[in-house]
Parts: structure tokens; C-alpha cells; sequence
């Protein structure tokens, strides 16, 4: 293990809210080795920035790693041309220019439609329209239009706590194991209509670049572990942080802001992607801290939204911020490949939309709002009364 100083946590108060010693680690030991998640933690935003472009050190190929293991070696867990190679294979789909023009106008489809089903009342917004409305815009994205949305969500439920999975529960791995095999199983039933009618969904585009199927199939994999749980996450998260700050919602409405701003404020502020590992792969050292080969490396991305170094009154939400130091995406050849696409489902329809066609939208009050996790974080339901 490396030199850092060591820190002890309890998994379940970090899991609840890490804020609180991920702040006490940047001013004490930027640099920690926690035992509980065997790993070291990298929690100050310079640190990580710096670390994340360095893939001959910080690397992201980890074979033995949980994501290699129950997914498939995907594009996430390669470097250099290895990675690059996947990545541009992925682009035609992602695209800022294909997003504009293709998936846009289909994500405003699917929110029309959910909003139209939803029964005046008290809902919970997550269940209701953040998990319907992600998982039919992946459905898309994706090619896997032959499956629902609900499926959509418990295999990337289940891959998530999978590859989070660092303590072991053979009940999560299972569940892992589940999801994974349901995607393989909805690839091979659509796989001939796709070879046939080849279009500019994911699995599209990678079939027509004549990439090996077993690297198909662990990016389709990777699109969807993280294509729909942050998403909803998000929409839900930013609905909620800006009905708790109604001045705030006010300064979107009047158009002083942005929905693009309110949205990469709070993925700032509560990032849904809390924690990117790495696997050391030659010695090294940080300041006077020195790491060993083959070591596992924690690079914190929710405590790096909070470092006080960049960010004032870091703590609070405020959709006036400049965000541009956020490494709500990453901040290396890993940034996520599909920001653009998140960005234009929350910002260009979810948002404007729910707030724009829903007169009546306020938290319940009959329910707490519960918000959870340290390597993925976000709100686990919202209770709402919508008219």
C-alpha cells in the first residue's frame, strides 16, 4: 500500500453523507489510505485534475478490477490507443453534432409522452418520470429498443452496485451477473434486425466499425451502467435542488440562467459520479507520499466539486456559479463520452420541460427525500405533489 497517512471510516455514515470527511481529508490528508475501502483516496481537486491525465501512472486498465470482471473490458478500463480506438468508434453516436440533430428531438418525444401518462397527484418523481424518462432516451441511444425501460434500470442498478461492490456481497454480485446476462440475451435478439437495418444507436455504430462482439458487448455494458443511473439521478437531483431554492428557480425561469447551469451546478454539488478507480502502474510518488506497483487508487471526484480551494461556500447550492473547474465529467481522456447527450436529456428537455408543462410541482411533505452513496451518489426517490 502506499505511504498515506491512514484514515478510518464507517462505511455506513460515509455511505449516508461522505461530505463531512472527504472535507476533513482535504485539510488534513489530501492523500489517505482508508482501510475500510482498501484503497487510497486522492480528494483534492489539483491532485486529481493532475493524476487523471497521467494514464502511465494513474491507469485505467485494471484487470483484476470489479468493472473487468462482471462487464467486460470496456473502453473505461483502457488507455491510451487502446482506449481511443473504442472511444472514436462510440463518437458518430454521441456526437455534440448527432445529439443536436438526431437524439434531441426523439428525448423531447419520450418526456411529452411520460408527462402526457402521469395522473395529477402525489407521485414520486424518480419513479414516475427521472427513471421512465432515462431509460427510454438510453433505449435509443443504445439500439436496445426491444426491451422496457424497466429493464433498462435494474441492470444498471445492478452493474452499479456490482462494480461498487469492494466488500464483497456474493448477493450483489449476483444480481450483477443477472443484468449483465439480460443485456447479452437483449443484444442477441435484436443483433439480426440491427445487421440488417444498421442505425446511429450505439450497438449501430459499433457493429458497423467491425469491433470484436465481446467489445461490443462490454461498451453497451459500460453505456448503460452509467447512462441511466446518473441520469436519473440527476433530473431528479436538480428538480429537487432548485424547488428547495425557489429563488434560484426563479433566476432560471426569468432566464438570468440557464437550465444547462442549474444542472451542472448540482452534478457540482451532489456529483453523481463520486469516485473513478485506478490501478497504479509504476511506482511513484506525490509530494511525500510514495505509491506501490499495482495499487488501487480512489480519484474522489465528489470531493474535488467540493475542494474550498476552487469553489466559495462549496457546501451550498448556487446556480450562479462558475462551474468550469468541475470534474463532474472527469477531467482526462476519460471524460465521459456521453456528456453531451446527458446535457441535452436534462438541460434541453427534462428540465425546461417538467417545469414548463407542470403547473402545480412541490415536494411532498408527507416523506423524507433520501439521498445516498459515496462512489455514486444521488437522491433515492422524490416524493412530489404534481398538478
Amino acid at each position: 500500500m502506499s505511504t498515506a497517512p491512514r484514515i478510518d471510516i464507517d462505511p455506513d455514515t460515509f455511505w449516508a453523507d461522505p461530505y463531512p470527511v472527504l472535507a476533513e481529508m482535504r485539510k488534513q490528508a489530501p492523500i489517505a489510505f482508508v482501510p475500510q475501502l482498501g484503497s487510497t483516496l486522492l480528494t483534492s481537486r489539483d491532485d486529481i485534475s493532475i493524476s487523471e491525465k497521467q494514464i502511465d501512472v494513474f491507469s485505467s486498465h485494471q484487470p483484476a478490477g470489479l468493472m473487468n470482471r462482471l462487464m467486460g473490458h470496456n473502453m473505461m478500463r483502457k488507455d491510451g490507443e487502446a482506449h481511443q480506438v473504442e472511444r472514436r468508434a462510440m463518437f458518430p453516436t454521441v456526437s455534440p453534432k448527432t445529439v443536436k440533430a438526431h437524439w434531441t428531438a426523439q428525448f423531447q418525444a419520450h418526456a411529452d409522452r411520460i408527462i402526457d401518462a402521469i395522473e395529477p397527484g402525489r407521485i414520486d418523481f424518480m419513479r414516475d418520470f427521472a427513471l421512465p424518462f432515462s431509460g427510454e432516451c438510453l433505449k435509443s441511444i443504445t439500439g436496445l429498443t426491444n426491451i422496457g425501460f424497466q429493464d433498462m434500470d435494474a441492470w444498471s442498478q445492478g452493474m452499479i452496485e456490482g462494480i461498487a461492490n469492494y466488500a464483497g456481497d456474493p448477493a450483489v454480485e449476483a444480481r450483477c451477473h443477472a443484468a449483465t446476462s439480460g443485456i447479452d440475451t437483449a443484444i442477441d435478439d435484436i443483433l439480426p434486425v440491427m445487421r440488417k437495418n444498421p442505425d446511429q444507436s450505439i450497438l449501430g455504430v459499433l457493429l458497423a466499425s467491425g469491433m470484436p462482439m465481446e467489445s461490443v458487448r462490454a461498451n453497451v455494458k459500460l453505456a448503460i451502467s452509467g447512462g441511466q443511473n446518473e441520469p436519473r439521478k440527476a433530473i431528479a437531483g436538480t428538480v429537487w435542488a432548485l424547488l428547495t431554492h425557489p429563488d434560484q428557480l426563479d433566476l432560471v425561469r426569468r432566464g438570468e440562467v440557464s437550465w444547462l447551469q442549474a444542472f451542472e451546478e448540482y452534478a457540482r454539488w451532489i456529483s453523481p459520479i463520486g469516485m473513478s478507480p485506478r490501478r497504479i502502474a509504476r511506482p511513484w510518488s506525490i509530494r511525500d507520499v510514495s505509491f506501490e506497483l499495482d495499487e488501487r487508487v480512489f480519484l474522489m471526484f465528489g470531493s474535488a466539486n467540493r475542494d474550498e480551494k476552487h469553489f466559495e461556500r462549496a457546501d451550498q447550492f448556487d446556480v450562479r456559479r462558475d462551474t468550469s473547474k468541475s470534474v463532474a465529467f472527469g477531467a482526462g481522456p476519460h471524460f465521459c463520452a456521453g456528456a453531451w447527450a446527458s446535457r441535452a436529456m436534462i438541460a434541453d428537455v427534462a428540465l425546461p420541460t417538467v417545469f414548463a408543462r407542470v403547473k402545480q410541482l412541490e415536494i411532498a411533505d408527507d416523506e423524507p427525500v433520501r439521498i445516498g452513496g459515496w462512489a455514486f451518489r444521488g437522491l433515492l426517490n422524490l416524493p412530489m405533489r404534481w398538478n
